[in-house]
């Protein structure tokens, strides 16, 4: 029986680790990727994590990992298959077996939205991409579109502009959602051309890509784009799906949850990118690490 079972080793989940540990707490890590650090493993550059400026996400996230290891947690690496709540004790199945913790920390983040048009799914990973840093290089000097207009769209269009010999950023609104430093760094881009109004219809392309459809949302004009990759930016969807029916959930599938990381369910809390907040960012999903680190020691202590 354990104190504290975190699920997800990213931001969140080492935070609430780092908390648990030094609270003197007997808890255990639950990773299913064979490398944990979260979606910051896959971040170019992190500019916004207060006094850390200008830092490689790879390398914030390696490191966010060698202080939980320097206290004597490694994650284990496993599948969580099933979560219930028998007798006030959590049960994980796994398949490496089954846990029970008198407290949950739920931290597994989320996933990258799919775009659901034609050729998406037949040519990913052959042009189609969720990750710019992890396959930016791959089309050095080449034309590429990135489809969003969030702060990690905008970062890839950038990121990308420095490789490609032109970038297309595909937007459905008329202004972005990234902040105005970033953007004023990504319209000071020659070789970047912004898409406004603009929708995604279809991938084209035998092997590989070749061309992107997309359609203007107010004319309805469409045209085709000569890209050879598509990367995908359009938000996440929450890694949830285990606790549908166990936990109250919005209307979009994330955990409802204060800054406390409180769920619904008593000893349940919540973490990170899968919480309802208005904000996904590193840094916030840290605080949500220690906040529900720390609700879960008071719930232990009654």
């Amino acid at each position: 029986m354990k104190d504290m079972i975190i699920i997800g080793a990213g931001p969140a989940g080492l935070s609430a680790a780092v908390y648990g540990l030094r609270a003197g707490l007997d808890l255990e890590i639950l990773e299913s990727s064979y490398m944990g650090g979260g979606q910051v493993l896959n971040t170019y550059e992190v500019d916004n994590y207060l006094g850390l400026p200008h830092s490689n996400g790879f390398d914030m996230g390696m490191t966010f990992q060698k202080h939980v290891a320097d206290m004597g947690k490694e994650p284990v690496s496993c599948e969580v298959t099933g979560i219930e709540k028998r007798d006030g004790v959590f049960r994980i199945t796994t398949d490496q077996g089954m846990m029970e913790s008198k407290t949950l920390i739920l931290a597994s983040g989320a996933v990258n939205r799919k775009l659901e048009v034609p050729g998406e799914e037949e040519l990913k990973g052959k042009g189609v991409s969720y990750c710019a840093t992890c396959d930016g290089a791959l089309y050095r000097g080449q034309t590429v579109a990135v489809v969003g207009g969030s702060y990690t769209a905008v970062e890839d269009a950038i990121y990308l502009a420095g490789l490609c010999e032109k970038v297309y950023l595909i937007h459905r609104r008329d202004s972005l959602r990234a902040g105005a430093v970033l953007e004023e760094r990504l319209r000071a881009l020659v070789n970047v051309e912004i898409l406004w109004n603009t929708l995604p219809a279809e991938i084209l392309g035998k092997d590989e890509v070749e061309r992107f459809r997309v359609r203007n949302k107010l004319s309805g004009e469409e045209c085709l784009l000569d890209v050879q990759g598509v990367f995908v930016a359009v938000g996440t969807v929450p890694n949830t799906l285990l606790v549908r029916g166990l936990v109250e959930m919005d209307e979009y599938g994330y955990i409802v949850a204060g800054e406390d990381c409180a769920t619904s369910v008593p000893g349940l809390f919540a973490a990170g990118d899968l919480r309802t907040k208005k904000l996904r960012q590193i840094i916030t999903a840290v605080a949500d690490g220690a906040n529900a680190a720390t609700s879960a020691w008071e719930y232990l202590q009654g």
